[in-house]
């Protein structure tokens, strides 16, 4: 796990079509400009901002297995994961549209969420478009080095308030694909 200060790095969030939330009904807004932008499928995404901090976990289920009559045990590889916990400072409800809206799975290409557009199509490409699932997460640290990784899905949202009025709150993201690291 690796954990970094919002200043640390630059997070951006790609999607197999535009999404936004507009702030009079927390509507959401597709392949236009919408009042509150959180993915879109141009090749850098849209930039979170006020990050205060970065969590990233990265792990490997086994399975131990055992044959009768052996006296060694197999260590068989089921999944990889990646998590991705982002916490910014509360400036509007985009997440909060985002999380419990039902665009945890990403949008595919045409404005339809991809959860409900069927089996999704997680292929092993980063390239964002056509009946891409989830979304593409992109880590830029300070030294230039970047994490991404593809077809991520939100899998909780919290709302942190502390008595001196300030607000943050946190969107955590999992996948199952594994990230590219490049310069």
């Amino acid at each position: 796990m690796a954990y970094y200060l919002g200043r640390d790095v630059s997070v951006s969030i790609g999607s197999g079509d535009h999404i936004g939330v507009t702030s009079s009904n927390g509507a959401f807004t597709y392949a236009g400009s919408a009042d509150n932008e959180f993915a879109s499928d141009a090749g850098a995404g849209v930039v979170v901002t006020d990050l205060t901090s970065l969590d990233i976990g990265i792990g490997v289920t086994d399975e131990d297995i055992t044959y009768l009559g052996s006296k060694t045990v197999l260590k068989a590889e089921i999944k990889k994961e990646t998590t991705i916990s982002m916490t910014r400072k509360k400036a509007n409800n985009c997440w909060d549209a985002i999380f419990n809206g039902g665009a945890r799975w990403g949008v595919a290409d045409g404005a339809v969420i991809a959860n409900l557009a069927g089996e999704p199509d997680v292929t092993t490409t980063t390239s964002l478009g056509n009946g891409y699932f989830g979304y593409q997460i992109k880590l830029t640290l300070s030294s230039t080095e970047s994490i991404t990784v593809p077809h991520m899905q939100i899998t909780g949202h919290t709302l942190a308030l502390n008595a001196d009025g300030t607000t943050e709150e946190t969107l955590e993201f999992i996948s199952q694909e594994t990230p590219t690291v490049g310069a």
